[in-house]
């Protein structure tokens, strides 16, 4: 099951969590064919973003938006509340592995956070520093939260995980060793039990000297289905002129919902049923 299991060290107030995500994971890169850098930075966002949402003290839906002039211009996770999850990568020319900085360019990180309560989102952009996905979070972590974070994660094709462990403010008065001790056995893990092991396997093998609390794991979701209404609407606000000159120039009308990952096709007679059809009555 793709999940997000938290857990706490109890004798040290340190907490942490575990999400696997595969058939989440699988849906978000459908038909995307991402260069293998791309997507092993998508997926370790895909992880990390699930985490922070599912710890978030007033819920909501999160966003996360990295965006440099690098040969990856853009990366996208968007989660709900009820942890559903989705987004996307845009990259230009031949992708070679390298640094996030080397990836990304002159980039920075966009937070957008839209809760019940709020009469607006709330938006904060950090500036990328560190090398990698984790340290970029680890970093945006300790600005947001102010309080000392760890996070180890990786992503192949099929699976995207995260381990995840912060510092809580009594830790250094119950063990001041313990976060340095744990931090560098997270700090051990391999990418492969990372992706594989059941949690309290990986757990039991990385901190089996300490006393852990496993809480129930919250399921992790990508259930965007296609919403022909929406799309249909926004092509009828563009009006019959601009609809046409579209299909005259490419001979139909393509509509690309990259954060959910569908298309939409409309040849000429689809375009005319649409104009023709009173709002009310499309389905």
């Amino acid at each position: 099951m793709d999940a997000v299991q938290s857990f706490l060290f109890e004798d040290l107030d340190i907490r942490g969590a575990i999400v696997r995500l595969d058939s989440t994971w699988t849906k978000i890169q459908h038909k995307r064919d991402y260069p293998v850098p791309v997507r092993a930075m998508l997926g370790q966002m895909s992880a990390v973003t699930a985490i922070i949402a599912a710890n978030l003290k007033t819920p909501g839906r999160i966003t996360f938006q990295l965006s440099g002039h690098g040969a990856v211009r853009l990366m996208v996770i968007d989660c709900s509340e009820s942890l559903n999850l989705r987004g996307y990568a845009k990259s230009e020319g031949p992708i070679h592995a390298g640094s996030v900085a080397e990836l990304m360019g002159d980039g920075r990180l966009l937070l957008t956070l839209d809760t019940e309560q709020a009469a607006q989102p709330y938006q904060s952009y950090v500036p990328l520093e560190g090398e990698t996905i984790g340290e970029v979070f680890e970093h945006y972590l300790r600005q947001s939260e102010q309080t000392p974070a760890k996070l180890v994660l990786a992503a192949n094709g099929d699976t995207a995980a995260a381990l995840f462990l912060q510092k809580l403010p009594g830790a250094d008065l119950k063990d001041m060793d313990g976060w340095d001790r744990v931090t560098h056995l997270a700090s051990t893990v391999k990418d492969e039990e990372l992706l594989g092991l059941p949690v309290e396997n990986l757990l039991t093998r990385l901190f089996h000297e300490e006393s852990v609390r496993l809480f129930s794991p919250r399921a992790v979701t990508h259930d965007f289905p296609p919403d022909w209404d929406k799309v249909r609407a926004t092509l009828r606000a563009l009006g019959r002129e601009e609809l046409e000159s579209i299909l005259a120039e490419h001979g139909e009308i393509l509509v690309h919902d990259d954060l959910s990952n569908h298309e939409y096709h409309f040849d000429a007679a689809a375009v005319e049923a649409l104009l023709d059809e009173p709002p009310h009555k499309m389905h």
